[in-house]
């Protein structure tokens, strides 16, 4: 612990440094906690992982532990883990670690230390560190969702968004109330099953061109009956990007391993295929997320029409609830991809009220040149 921090006389250690050292611990042990307790879900890599980046934030600890002692904080006093990382704990075993390491990823980059006079220079080094593994850890997470999560969002931002554009557009027109919820529930339908065929068939369709592109394992079962002074294995190679002089090296050690082979030196298989795999997720698993979340944002709009609401009631409930949906939708997008939530969530707003206003207008047009 650095000398230069400890406070000489613990009378000269002002109230705002306490609270402000007491927010700092609080801040790693909440840290610390939720870290121990993702790696109690996780094997392997992952779990270790977690396990350390919690024991740096004990030994951050301890730094605002040591300077609130010498400046008599007596030890009931010192702050524990409280409601807020019980509730990130949570939101992790129901939604997924991916979002509790989100958010750790923007408290990561957050940290005021860099230009906190008691922190050390090691300290906001070691946040910046921090910052770079959770968001590495992240991103096998956002990896594992990204196909079905994409298909959730847009099914569900196009939901709200055109049903409530649909709805404003012919209540505009001037269909009576029982007509806007049949349009309404149809374009509900109509919409969710045409998402879901489209996420179905884009994501077959990009998977089916993986895999032709995917390199024939079956390729290396040639390699052995190759003429060693006269082979075309350094153009395979060449076509895959290597430059001439990589490709005729890496044909060389190729042979070299296949004509001596050594466990030891066995190349893995190479991950690029799966890892996209990944990334797009399944066909049926698209569809199925287009589906049921389209079908949700779409059903939001049409609710004050479900429930007996007309006019001038229906629209407003409609646009209010449809602006909530949206702001959620918005923010926890910002949340999973490491940017501010509430930019997301107001780009997502305005949007979605652009179009529905765009319509609603159409929609007046329409109706004054019909009558």
């Amino acid at each position: 612990m650095p000398s230069e921090h400890l406070p000489a006389d613990p009378a000269q250690v002002s109230a705002a440094d306490r609270r402000r050292w007491r927010r700092y611990l609080a801040a790693e042990r909440r840290e610390e906690y939720v870290y121990r307790s993702l790696a109690r879900r996780r094997e392997g890599e992952e779990r270790e992982i977690l396990l350390g980046l919690a024991e740096a934030e004990k030994r951050h600890q301890q730094h605002w532990v040591t300077l609130l002692r010498a400046a008599g904080e007596p030890e009931r006093a010192l702050p524990r883990p409280g409601i807020g990382a019980r509730i990130l704990v949570l939101l992790g075993r129901v939604f997924g670690s991916v979002l509790v390491l989100a958010l750790a990823q923007t408290a990561e980059s957050r940290s005021p230390y860099e230009t906190d006079r008691d922190a050390s220079a090691a300290m906001a080094a070691d946040e910046r560190i921090h910052g770079e593994v959770v968001r590495a850890l992240a991103q096998r997470g956002r990896n594992r969702i990204s196909g079905s999560f994409r298909a959730a969002i847009f099914g569900m931002n196009d939901g709200l968004v055109s049903n409530l554009a649909l709805i404003l557009g012919v209540g505009a027109a001037g269909l009576a109330t029982g007509e806007v919820l049949i349009t309404g529930l149809a374009g509900l339908l109509a919409g969710a099953l045409s998402m879901a065929a489209g996420e179905f068939i884009s994501v077959r369709s990009q998977r089916e061109l993986l895999e032709a592109s995917t390199p024939d394992p079956a390729a290396q079962q040639a390699l052995p009956a190759l003429d060693v002074d006269a082979n075309e294995l350094a153009l395979v190679y060449r076509a895959r990007g290597e430059t001439p002089g990589e490709a005729e090296e890496h044909a060389r050690r190729t042979l070299a391993r296949v004509a001596a082979p050594d466990a030891s030196h066995e190349r893995a298989p190479s991950p690029h295929a799966h890892g996209a795999y990944e990334e797009i997720g399944t066909g049926l698993g698209a569809a199925g997320s287009s589906f049921l979340f389209f079908a949700s944002g779409a059903l939001i709009p049409v609710l004050p029409y479900l429930f007996g609401l007309e006019g001038a009631a229906a629209v407003i409930v409609a646009l209010v609830a449809v602006g909530v949906a949206l702001t959620v939708t918005g923010a926890v997008v910002g949340i999973l991809s490491g940017t501010p939530p509430l930019l997301r969530a107001l780009r997502q707003l305005g949007i979605g009220y652009g179009a529905a206003l765009v319509t609603y207008l159409l929609g007046l047009l329409f109706g004054v040149n019909l009558a």
